[in-house]
């Protein structure tokens, strides 16, 4: 996937916001899995993804047409911009499994 900035999250989230809440996880997984896959594909092939664009989350995410950008002041609308960030740290600096008995 492509450097994340401000518009991926906030294109992300317009996506999110627009769903029901039991979606939501599983919608942001695969706007991350697509990005990732796309941005592989610009690389092989030198052309952008036909659905997902050149491997940014942004393009990924307004490929799903979201709607306009909601106030900050919106409660349901921050906590869509909190999955954002928390599946990115998560997707991009996964937790280590820890091995019982080895270091």
């Amino acid at each position: 996937m492509r450097p994340v900035l401000h518009g991926d999250v906030v294109a992300a989230a317009r996506v999110l916001y627009r769903m029901p809440i039991r979606l939501r996880p599983d919608a942001m997984k695969r706007m991350l899995c697509q990005a990732s896959m796309a941005d592989r594909y610009r690389l092989v092939t030198g052309r952008l993804h036909p659905e997902w664009g050149d491997g940014s989350l942004m393009v990924a995410a307004l490929a799903k047409a979201p709607p306009p950008e909601p106030r900050l002041d919106d409660r349901d609308y921050c906590g869509c911009m909190a999955m954002v960030f928390e599946a990115l740290v998560e997707w991009l600096h996964p937790r280590r499994r820890v091995s019982r008995g080895r270091r």
